[in-house]
């Protein structure tokens, strides 16, 4: 899994970022200006930076609490991830975060999930070339490096939307902290796209890029800029619905400033387009870093990339890292390298008696070090199986819930069977009731001048010429059949005045 590293080398010399969507590449450093690199090739002097777009990861907001130790939070983190995204505890993503807000007894961070196969599409190409890649950072935060190197007031509410070749980012900072990204479906291929559907044929992809790189909204020719009206009309709409969610979602009072800008460069009169639009302060996303380059346009990305890898070697922050391409170890760090430094020692031991106990020091400080190198892997191995176990506790619940859930059906099942084999093997039908009924009436000299039916109930309206029979009856047919007549109710026996017979109404 990603998680945050900390690396401070001397020996780095040059940094170089890099857009994974463009494969173009720009490096920094020997005293010359930011400038493009065409050639990549490995040499542990460069710093290898580059970023994922927001389309490509998936994020939540978790709370955990604050008395937790702090080497603990990030399994804390990990596995509230795979809970609250449902994600599949078989594949070990790349998780890493960035801490919000504290609330009450519990502090917000932000955490950025990012598929290892969807990272391996981007940065393997990368990675062949310089054989490492030290800090890829989630694309929502790179906005962070304006307000640490004091570009933008932390103060403010701010929106910022970037239009890239594969992805569109809209992106809220509050008081210079992340607090929102969406990602809408107009990047600038989709814009093409989007144009052509339009139009109602296919543009000339060139033409089309050149015209909204240099021209934009406020081109000269009619089509393109009625066309342009109509696509931009239908992004504004996305984005206004956006910013309407993220003010009443995150109890933003209000939006100061939106920074609108591309990939190509800013987009001309779009910044006026979105604060006619959207009634809000709209500037061009293209900011003075104070890093010299003879370049007429970089994008914006890659500065926000190259200050991050700054502000992280200088400072050695902590910084959210999804990189799974380590720098290969020292050499005293590598097996290799630490049996080499054992033989030298065991040969200066044995060439020079005089020096044993130096050499016995210098071989106790040797192994020191591969114990404490080995210490290392021990730890890693560590946190691995404790993120194993966590994934396989997570797997555990999710059986128990599957278990219980079955044992619910089962259950069901069990008892509307058990009904049907008792209808079909116990239930007695109703002219076997009836004929039995019968029976006992005849013995008792009884007779029945109505009956119904309802369910399981029945009820006779038995007459006879002698009250104390039909009472006889009563008592037999209780004492005989007590097993299957769970009740027998008869109200009053009366004499009919215009007969001789008795009358008694007994429901059964």
């Amino acid at each position: 899994m990603g998680a945050k590293q900390k690396t401070a080398d001397s020996k780095i010399k040059n940094i170089i970022t890099c857009n994974p969507y463009t494969d173009k590449q720009y490096i920094f450093g020997g005293n010359k200006p930011y400038r493009p690199e065409e050639i990549l090739t490995f040499n542990q002097a460069n710093y290898i930076t580059s970023y994922v777009d927001n389309k490509d990861l998936i994020s939540t907001i978790v709370s955990i609490s604050r008395s937790i130790p702090e080497e603990e939070v990030t399994n804390v983190i990990e596995i509230k991830a795979y809970e609250e995204l449902g994600l599949d505890p078989a594949i070990a993503y790349n998780i890493t975060y960035s801490q919000g807000k504290d609330s009450g007894s519990e502090t917000e961070y932000y955490v950025f999930v990012a598929e290892p196969e969807r990272l391996d599409e981007l940065f393997v190409p990368l990675k062949k070339q310089t054989k490492y890649i030290d800090l890829i950072i989630p694309a929502p935060l790179l906005m962070q490096g304006l307000y640490k190197k004091e570009i933008l007031q932390d103060s403010s509410v701010h929106c910022f939307v970037y239009f890239g070749r594969q992805d569109a980012l809209v992106t809220f900072y509050s008081s210079g902290k992340y607090v929102y990204s969406k990602s809408i479906d107009y990047s600038l291929d989709r814009m093409y796209e989007r144009y052509c559907e339009i139009v109602g044929e296919k543009v000339d992809e060139k033409e089309f890029f050149h015209t909204l790189e240099t021209e934009g909204l406020k081109t000269v020719n009619v089509d393109y800029q009625q066309n342009f009206m109509k696509l931009f009309g239908d992004i504004f709409l996305t984005i206004n619905d956006i910013v309407i969610y993220a003010k009443r979602a995150f109890e933003l009072t209000a939006i100061d400033q939106i920074f609108i800008g591309s990939t190509v460069g800013s987009i001309i009169g779009l910044d006026d387009y979105s604060q006619n639009y959207l009634g809000l302060n709209s500037s061009e996303f293209n900011f003075n870093y104070n890093i010299p380059s003879d370049e007429w346009y970089i994008d914006q990305f890659q500065y926000l990339a190259l200050i991050a890898s700054i502000e992280y070697i200088e400072n050695l922050e902590e910084v959210a890292n999804l990189t799974q391409y380590f720098r290969p170890p020292s050499f005293a760090n590598r097996a290799s390298g630490q049996f080499v430094m054992v033989v030298i020692s065991a040969i200066s031991l044995a060439l020079a008696w005089p020096l044993g106990y130096l050499v016995g020091a210098y071989l106790n400080d040797a192994k020191i070090y591969a114990l404490t190198s080995e210490n290392k892997d021990v730890e890693k191995q560590v946190e691995f199986y404790k993120s194993k176990i966590a994934t396989k506790q997570i797997r555990s619940k999710q059986l128990d819930r599957s278990i219980k859930a079955d044992t619910i059906r089962y259950s069901a099942k069990t008892k509307t069977l058990k009904a049907i084999y008792d209808k079909k093997v116990n239930y007695t039908l109703k002219s076997e009731v009836f004929y039995t009924f019968s029976q006992e009436l005849r013995a008792f000299d009884l007779h029945i001048d109505h009956m119904q039916s309802t369910d399981d109930t029945f009820i006779f309206s038995v007459v006879g010429s002698d009250d104390k029979r039909i009472t006889e009856f009563i008592k037999h047919i209780s004492a005989k059949f007590y097993d299957k007549i769970a009740k027998i109710n008869i109200d009053i026996i009366e004499k009919e005045s215009e007969s001789d017979f008795y009358k008694a109404i007994v429901e059964v």
